[in-house]
């Protein structure tokens, strides 16, 4: 498998925004990353892994990590959580601080 060409350093905006880091090919080997900032109440929206994996790394605020329909994790600064391929998952900011996290989704390599 080929690799990326050069290696990245990226600058962590402090906007209250969304930002892109990584877009996977050709940029990297299919890694896609980006930061998510979410306001009190608010939610990334319930989606699917399918065929990759995500790492999700929170970085400030309090929230809750929906797997399915029947499990949720409490999730927040200084934590990080692993989702397997092919889980539908929703992150929610359940704090009164904004809840900022990066989340890093890769192709499953068998």
């Amino acid at each position: 498998m080929a690799s990326p060409e050069k290696v990245l350093v990226i600058d962590l905006n402090k906007n209250a925004e969304n930002q892109k880091l990584l877009d996977g090919k050709p940029q990297t080997c299919g890694m896609r990353s980006g930061r998510v900032y979410l306001a009190p109440g608010q939610a990334c929206g319930q989606h699917s892994t399918a065929n990759k994996e995500e790492v999700l790394v929170f970085l400030a605020g309090q929230g809750e990590l929906l797997i399915g329909e029947n499990g949720s994790f409490q999730v927040g600064q200084d934590k990080v959580s692993y989702i397997p391929p092919h889980t539908g998952h929703d992150v929610k900011n359940i704090g009164t601080e904004p809840l900022v996290y990066i989340y890093c989704v890769a192709p499953v390599v068998e």
